[in-house]
Protein backbone atom coordinates (compact mmCIF):
# COMPACT_ATOMS: atom_id res chain seq x y z
CA UNK A 1 0.00 0.00 0.00
CA UNK A 2 1.53 3.80 -0.83
CA UNK A 3 -0.12 7.07 -0.16
CA UNK A 4 2.34 9.02 -2.10
CA UNK A 5 1.41 11.14 -4.49
CA UNK A 6 2.60 10.85 -8.10
CA UNK A 7 4.46 13.22 -9.55
CA UNK A 8 1.10 14.05 -12.02
CA UNK A 9 -0.32 13.75 -8.98
CA UNK A 10 1.50 16.43 -6.85
CA UNK A 11 1.58 18.93 -10.13
CA UNK A 12 -2.32 18.60 -9.84
CA UNK A 13 -1.94 19.34 -5.90
CA UNK A 14 0.33 22.41 -6.72
CA UNK A 15 -1.16 23.83 -9.11
CA UNK A 16 -4.96 23.82 -7.60
CA UNK A 17 -3.21 25.22 -4.36
CA UNK A 18 -1.83 28.47 -6.37
CA UNK A 19 -4.50 28.71 -8.02
CA UNK A 20 -7.51 28.60 -5.75
CA UNK A 21 -5.26 31.09 -3.02
CA UNK A 22 -4.63 33.28 -6.10
CA UNK A 23 -8.49 33.23 -7.82
CA UNK A 24 -10.73 32.05 -5.50
CA UNK A 25 -9.75 33.92 -2.04
CA UNK A 26 -12.07 33.74 0.56
CA UNK A 27 -13.31 37.21 -0.03
CA UNK A 28 -15.10 35.64 -3.32
CA UNK A 29 -17.26 33.46 -1.09
CA UNK A 30 -17.84 36.16 0.56
CA UNK A 31 -18.65 38.23 -2.15
CA UNK A 32 -21.36 35.41 -3.91
CA UNK A 33 -22.82 35.30 -0.42
CA UNK A 34 -23.67 38.96 -0.28
CA UNK A 35 -24.18 39.38 -3.83
CA UNK A 36 -26.85 36.29 -3.71
CA UNK A 37 -25.30 34.87 -6.48
CA UNK A 38 -28.09 32.25 -7.46
CA UNK A 39 -25.87 29.66 -8.78
CA UNK A 40 -23.53 29.37 -5.94
CA UNK A 41 -20.08 29.73 -7.78
CA UNK A 42 -18.53 32.14 -10.04
CA UNK A 43 -19.05 30.56 -13.92
CA UNK A 44 -15.80 32.38 -15.17
CA UNK A 45 -13.89 30.80 -12.50
CA UNK A 46 -15.68 27.09 -13.24
CA UNK A 47 -14.68 27.73 -16.41
CA UNK A 48 -10.95 28.27 -16.27
CA UNK A 49 -11.19 25.19 -13.77
CA UNK A 50 -12.76 23.33 -16.66
CA UNK A 51 -10.01 24.08 -19.26
CA UNK A 52 -7.37 22.99 -16.58
CA UNK A 53 -8.88 19.97 -16.98
CA UNK A 54 -10.13 19.26 -13.61
CA UNK A 55 -14.03 17.79 -14.47
CA UNK A 56 -12.41 14.48 -16.24
CA UNK A 57 -9.27 14.62 -13.93
CA UNK A 58 -10.27 10.88 -12.36
CA UNK A 59 -12.35 9.91 -15.44
CA UNK A 60 -10.27 7.01 -17.13
CA UNK A 61 -8.70 7.48 -20.80
CA UNK A 62 -11.44 5.72 -22.45
CA UNK A 63 -13.85 8.52 -21.48
CA UNK A 64 -11.40 11.07 -22.79
CA UNK A 65 -9.82 11.33 -18.57
CA UNK A 66 -6.56 12.07 -17.53
CA UNK A 67 -6.74 9.58 -14.75
CA UNK A 68 -4.79 10.92 -12.56
CA UNK A 69 -6.17 8.70 -9.80
CA UNK A 70 -8.26 9.92 -6.18
CA UNK A 71 -4.99 10.74 -4.66
CA UNK A 72 -4.53 13.35 -6.64
CA UNK A 73 -7.69 14.83 -6.74
CA UNK A 74 -8.39 14.50 -2.75
CA UNK A 75 -5.35 17.39 -3.16
CA UNK A 76 -7.94 19.59 -4.97
CA UNK A 77 -10.55 19.00 -2.97
CA UNK A 78 -8.46 19.53 -0.05
CA UNK A 79 -7.49 23.57 -1.70
CA UNK A 80 -11.08 23.81 -2.22
CA UNK A 81 -11.86 23.49 1.52
CA UNK A 82 -8.47 25.78 2.60
CA UNK A 83 -9.73 28.49 0.47
CA UNK A 84 -13.74 27.92 0.91
CA UNK A 85 -13.96 28.12 -2.93
CA UNK A 86 -17.44 27.39 -4.03
CA UNK A 87 -17.63 25.38 -6.98
CA UNK A 88 -19.56 22.30 -8.39
CA UNK A 89 -16.46 20.31 -8.59
CA UNK A 90 -18.19 17.59 -6.61
CA UNK A 91 -21.36 17.11 -8.66
CA UNK A 92 -19.78 17.69 -11.99
CA UNK A 93 -16.08 16.15 -11.85
CA UNK A 94 -17.12 12.88 -9.35
CA UNK A 95 -21.26 12.39 -9.13
CA UNK A 96 -22.33 13.12 -12.65
CA UNK A 97 -19.35 11.31 -14.43
CA UNK A 98 -18.97 8.36 -12.22
CA UNK A 99 -22.94 7.58 -12.47
CA UNK A 100 -22.87 7.75 -16.43
CA UNK A 101 -19.43 5.56 -16.85
CA UNK A 102 -21.52 2.78 -14.17
CA UNK A 103 -24.92 2.88 -15.23
CA UNK A 104 -25.78 4.95 -18.09
CA UNK A 105 -25.91 3.74 -21.64
CA UNK A 106 -23.61 4.70 -24.63
CA UNK A 107 -25.79 7.27 -26.00
CA UNK A 108 -26.19 8.90 -22.74
CA UNK A 109 -22.48 8.76 -22.00
CA UNK A 110 -21.74 9.92 -25.58
CA UNK A 111 -23.96 13.17 -24.92
CA UNK A 112 -23.05 14.01 -21.42
CA UNK A 113 -19.41 13.27 -20.81
CA UNK A 114 -17.97 15.80 -23.51
CA UNK A 115 -20.38 18.30 -22.19
CA UNK A 116 -19.30 17.79 -18.68
CA UNK A 117 -16.07 17.82 -19.64
CA UNK A 118 -16.46 20.99 -21.58
CA UNK A 119 -18.76 22.96 -18.95
CA UNK A 120 -21.09 23.20 -21.52
CA UNK A 121 -23.98 21.27 -18.92
CA UNK A 122 -24.13 20.25 -15.60
CA UNK A 123 -25.78 17.54 -13.90
CA UNK A 124 -27.13 17.22 -10.43
CA UNK A 125 -27.81 14.01 -8.73
CA UNK A 126 -31.11 14.39 -6.72
CA UNK A 127 -31.26 11.59 -3.93
CA UNK A 128 -32.07 13.10 -0.67
CA UNK A 129 -35.73 13.43 0.56
CA UNK A 130 -37.81 15.92 3.23
CA UNK A 131 -36.59 13.25 6.25
CA UNK A 132 -32.77 14.59 6.02
CA UNK A 133 -32.05 11.16 6.28
CA UNK A 134 -29.12 10.02 4.25
CA UNK A 135 -30.95 7.23 1.68
CA UNK A 136 -33.41 6.28 3.88
CA UNK A 137 -34.86 3.06 3.17
CA UNK A 138 -38.75 4.81 2.96
CA UNK A 139 -37.60 6.74 -0.23
CA UNK A 140 -40.80 8.46 -1.55
CA UNK A 141 -39.60 9.18 -4.85
CA UNK A 142 -42.01 6.62 -6.91
CA UNK A 143 -42.57 5.77 -10.85
CA UNK A 144 -45.38 5.20 -11.44
CA UNK A 145 -46.41 2.79 -14.30
CA UNK A 146 -49.72 3.39 -16.71
CA UNK A 147 -51.37 3.21 -19.71
CA UNK A 148 -49.81 6.27 -21.18
CA UNK A 149 -46.23 4.58 -19.81
CA UNK A 150 -44.03 5.63 -16.84
CA UNK A 151 -44.18 8.88 -14.93
CA UNK A 152 -42.36 10.28 -11.87
CA UNK A 153 -43.59 11.70 -8.56
CA UNK A 154 -41.96 13.30 -5.59
CA UNK A 155 -39.73 15.62 -4.45
CA UNK A 156 -36.00 15.52 -3.54
CA UNK A 157 -34.11 17.59 -1.16
CA UNK A 158 -30.92 19.07 -0.52
CA UNK A 159 -29.71 18.78 -4.62
CA UNK A 160 -26.05 19.72 -4.49
CA UNK A 161 -25.84 22.15 -7.71
CA UNK A 162 -29.38 21.99 -8.78
CA UNK A 163 -30.48 25.32 -9.41
CA UNK A 164 -29.08 26.14 -12.60
CA UNK A 165 -28.65 21.99 -13.46
CA UNK A 166 -29.55 21.23 -17.31
CA UNK A 167 -30.44 17.71 -16.04
CA UNK A 168 -30.73 15.89 -13.05
CA UNK A 169 -29.74 11.75 -12.37
CA UNK A 170 -33.00 11.02 -10.16
CA UNK A 171 -33.10 8.17 -7.66
CA UNK A 172 -36.31 6.33 -7.24
CA UNK A 173 -37.28 4.16 -4.79
CA UNK A 174 -37.79 1.89 -2.63
CA UNK A 175 -34.29 2.02 -1.88
CA UNK A 176 -33.98 -1.71 -2.30
CA UNK A 177 -34.79 -1.72 -5.55
CA UNK A 178 -33.54 1.72 -6.36
CA UNK A 179 -33.94 3.07 -10.15
CA UNK A 180 -31.82 5.99 -11.20
CA UNK A 181 -33.12 8.79 -14.20
CA UNK A 182 -31.87 10.80 -16.53
CA UNK A 183 -34.55 13.72 -16.29
CA UNK A 184 -34.29 17.12 -17.83
CA UNK A 185 -34.34 19.63 -16.16
CA UNK A 186 -37.17 21.48 -18.45
CA UNK A 187 -39.08 18.66 -18.45
CA UNK A 188 -42.35 18.81 -18.39
CA UNK A 189 -43.48 18.84 -14.63
CA UNK A 190 -40.03 19.47 -12.89
CA UNK A 191 -39.86 22.70 -10.54
CA UNK A 192 -37.00 23.62 -9.07
CA UNK A 193 -36.84 26.00 -5.95
CA UNK A 194 -33.36 27.48 -4.48
CA UNK A 195 -32.60 26.48 -1.05
CA UNK A 196 -31.37 28.67 1.32
CA UNK A 197 -28.61 27.11 3.45
CA UNK A 198 -26.49 28.29 6.24
CA UNK A 199 -23.24 28.19 3.73
CA UNK A 200 -25.16 30.19 1.38
CA UNK A 201 -24.23 27.05 -1.50
CA UNK A 202 -26.38 25.95 -4.00
CA UNK A 203 -28.58 23.91 -3.00
CA UNK A 204 -32.40 23.21 -3.99
CA UNK A 205 -35.17 21.71 -3.90
CA UNK A 206 -36.39 19.98 -6.97
CA UNK A 207 -40.11 18.60 -7.28
CA UNK A 208 -41.19 15.84 -10.04
CA UNK A 209 -44.97 16.17 -10.93
CA UNK A 210 -45.97 13.70 -13.44
CA UNK A 211 -43.01 13.68 -15.44
CA UNK A 212 -43.19 11.66 -18.53
CA UNK A 213 -40.65 9.17 -18.26
CA UNK A 214 -39.19 7.53 -21.28
CA UNK A 215 -36.63 4.31 -22.08
CA UNK A 216 -33.69 6.79 -23.45
CA UNK A 217 -34.07 8.55 -19.70
CA UNK A 218 -33.42 5.32 -17.66
CA UNK A 219 -30.22 4.58 -16.55
CA UNK A 220 -29.09 0.57 -16.23
CA UNK A 221 -31.71 -1.40 -13.46
CA UNK A 222 -29.30 -3.97 -12.89
CA UNK A 223 -26.39 -1.96 -11.58
CA UNK A 224 -28.18 1.32 -10.27
CA UNK A 225 -27.72 0.66 -6.34
CA UNK A 226 -24.18 -0.68 -6.75
CA UNK A 227 -23.48 2.34 -9.08
CA UNK A 228 -24.99 4.86 -6.88
CA UNK A 229 -23.39 3.50 -3.82
CA UNK A 230 -19.71 3.39 -5.67
CA UNK A 231 -19.73 7.01 -6.79
CA UNK A 232 -21.36 8.29 -3.55
CA UNK A 233 -18.22 6.54 -1.71
CA UNK A 234 -15.85 9.03 -3.69
CA UNK A 235 -18.15 11.52 -3.34
CA UNK A 236 -17.82 11.50 0.29
CA UNK A 237 -14.01 11.00 0.43
CA UNK A 238 -13.79 14.23 -1.41
CA UNK A 239 -16.10 15.80 1.18
CA UNK A 240 -13.64 13.96 4.15
CA UNK A 241 -10.58 15.99 1.96
CA UNK A 242 -12.69 19.50 1.88
CA UNK A 243 -13.51 18.65 4.98
CA UNK A 244 -9.70 17.95 6.02
CA UNK A 245 -8.35 20.97 4.19
CA UNK A 246 -11.12 23.63 6.21
CA UNK A 247 -10.41 22.35 8.94
CA UNK A 248 -6.63 22.49 8.89
CA UNK A 249 -7.59 26.41 7.74
CA UNK A 250 -9.68 26.90 10.88
CA UNK A 251 -6.78 25.33 13.01
CA UNK A 252 -4.26 27.35 11.55
CA UNK A 253 -6.25 30.56 11.93
CA UNK A 254 -6.99 29.68 15.74
CA UNK A 255 -3.42 29.05 16.20
CA UNK A 256 -2.06 32.12 14.90
CA UNK A 257 -5.09 33.95 17.14
CA UNK A 258 -3.38 32.42 19.90
CA UNK A 259 -0.03 33.85 19.61
CA UNK A 260 -1.38 37.41 19.60
CA UNK A 261 -4.32 37.68 21.46
CA UNK A 262 -3.32 39.08 24.74
CA UNK A 263 -4.78 38.89 28.41
CA UNK A 264 -3.62 39.15 31.56
CA UNK A 265 -0.55 40.89 30.02
CA UNK A 266 0.54 37.83 28.26
CA UNK A 267 -0.61 35.73 24.82
CA UNK A 268 -3.73 33.78 25.48
CA UNK A 269 -1.23 30.76 23.44
CA UNK A 270 1.00 30.85 26.76
CA UNK A 271 -2.11 29.14 28.68
CA UNK A 272 -1.35 25.38 29.37
CA UNK A 273 -4.47 24.43 29.20
CA UNK A 274 -5.36 26.08 25.77
CA UNK A 275 -2.08 24.69 24.68
CA UNK A 276 -3.41 21.01 25.22
CA UNK A 277 -6.56 21.71 23.54
CA UNK A 278 -4.89 22.43 20.81
CA UNK A 279 -2.74 19.28 20.52
CA UNK A 280 -5.65 17.33 21.26
CA UNK A 281 -7.10 18.71 17.91
CA UNK A 282 -4.24 18.36 16.13
CA UNK A 283 -3.68 14.99 16.66
CA UNK A 284 -7.25 13.86 15.80
CA UNK A 285 -6.66 16.22 12.52
CA UNK A 286 -3.46 14.00 11.86
CA UNK A 287 -5.84 10.62 12.15
CA UNK A 288 -8.57 12.02 9.80
CA UNK A 289 -5.93 12.51 6.80
CA UNK A 290 -4.88 9.03 7.49
CA UNK A 291 -8.41 8.22 6.96
CA UNK A 292 -8.52 10.29 4.27
CA UNK A 293 -5.45 9.05 2.37
CA UNK A 294 -6.91 4.96 3.20
CA UNK A 295 -9.86 5.84 1.28
CA UNK A 296 -8.14 7.67 -1.85
CA UNK A 297 -5.71 4.63 -2.49
CA UNK A 298 -8.16 1.93 -1.44
CA UNK A 299 -10.04 4.37 -4.51
CA UNK A 300 -6.98 3.81 -7.09
CA UNK A 301 -5.93 0.38 -5.87
CA UNK A 302 -9.36 -0.42 -6.98
CA UNK A 303 -10.82 -2.45 -3.92
CA UNK A 304 -14.42 -1.78 -3.72
CA UNK A 305 -14.68 -3.24 -0.32
CA UNK A 306 -12.31 -1.45 1.20
CA UNK A 307 -13.20 1.84 -0.69
CA UNK A 308 -16.99 1.32 1.29
CA UNK A 309 -14.99 0.79 4.70
CA UNK A 310 -12.99 3.48 4.46
CA UNK A 311 -15.03 6.26 2.79
CA UNK A 312 -17.29 5.69 5.86
CA UNK A 313 -14.76 5.89 8.15
CA UNK A 314 -13.15 9.21 6.75
CA UNK A 315 -16.45 10.80 6.19
CA UNK A 316 -17.63 9.59 10.11
CA UNK A 317 -14.55 11.78 11.25
CA UNK A 318 -14.83 14.40 9.14
CA UNK A 319 -17.86 15.07 10.40
CA UNK A 320 -17.26 14.81 13.77
CA UNK A 321 -14.05 17.12 13.15
CA UNK A 322 -15.97 19.56 11.73
CA UNK A 323 -18.80 19.87 15.05
CA UNK A 324 -15.65 20.00 17.25
CA UNK A 325 -13.00 21.97 15.84
CA UNK A 326 -15.81 24.56 14.74
CA UNK A 327 -16.69 25.02 18.06
CA UNK A 328 -13.77 25.26 19.81
CA UNK A 329 -12.02 27.34 17.04
CA UNK A 330 -15.12 30.12 18.17
CA UNK A 331 -14.26 29.44 21.75
CA UNK A 332 -10.93 29.77 21.34
CA UNK A 333 -10.72 33.12 19.61
CA UNK A 334 -13.97 34.40 22.78
CA UNK A 335 -16.32 37.06 21.45
CA UNK A 336 -14.65 38.25 17.89
CA UNK A 337 -15.25 34.28 16.78
CA UNK A 338 -19.08 35.12 16.33
CA UNK A 339 -19.14 38.56 14.28
CA UNK A 340 -19.54 38.21 10.79
CA UNK A 341 -16.47 40.47 10.07
CA UNK A 342 -14.26 37.43 10.91
CA UNK A 343 -14.27 34.87 8.13
CA UNK A 344 -14.01 31.77 10.84
CA UNK A 345 -17.88 32.30 10.81
CA UNK A 346 -17.66 31.45 6.94
CA UNK A 347 -15.63 28.32 7.52
CA UNK A 348 -17.79 27.21 11.00
CA UNK A 349 -20.38 27.77 8.74
CA UNK A 350 -19.41 25.63 5.42
CA UNK A 351 -18.14 22.82 8.36
CA UNK A 352 -21.56 22.35 9.77
CA UNK A 353 -22.93 21.78 5.90
CA UNK A 354 -20.05 19.47 5.55
CA UNK A 355 -21.37 17.33 8.87
CA UNK A 356 -24.07 16.53 7.47
CA UNK A 357 -23.55 15.95 2.89
CA UNK A 358 -23.82 12.68 1.87
CA UNK A 359 -24.69 11.70 5.19
CA UNK A 360 -23.75 12.33 9.04
CA UNK A 361 -21.43 10.90 11.78
CA UNK A 362 -24.21 8.41 13.12
CA UNK A 363 -25.00 7.41 9.35
CA UNK A 364 -21.66 6.45 8.76
CA UNK A 365 -20.58 4.67 12.20
CA UNK A 366 -23.67 2.56 11.49
CA UNK A 367 -22.75 1.57 7.69
CA UNK A 368 -19.37 1.37 8.80
CA UNK A 369 -20.86 -1.40 11.65
CA UNK A 370 -23.03 -2.85 9.22
CA UNK A 371 -20.04 -3.64 6.46
CA UNK A 372 -18.03 -4.83 9.18
CA UNK A 373 -21.30 -7.41 9.96
CA UNK A 374 -21.94 -6.24 13.12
Amino acid sequence: MTMLLSQEQELLKDSAMAFLSEQAPVAQQRKLRDDKVAQGFDAHLWQQMVEMGWPVAVLPEAHDGLQVGYLGMGAVFEALGRQLAAQPLLSQAVIAPELLIRAGSSAQQAHWLPRLASGEARIALAVDEKSGKHLHPSMATEVVKGANGQRLNGEKFFVFDGAGADAFIVAAGPLQALTLWMVPADAAGVNVQPMQMLDSRNVARVLFDNVVLTPDMALSAESARKALDETLDRARACLAAESLGLLREIFERTVAYMKERVQFDVVIGSFQALQHRVARLYAELELLESCVLAAFEAIDAGRESDVALYSSMAKARAAELCEKIGNESVQLHGGIGVTDELDLGLFYKRARMLQRMLGDASFHRDRYATLKGF
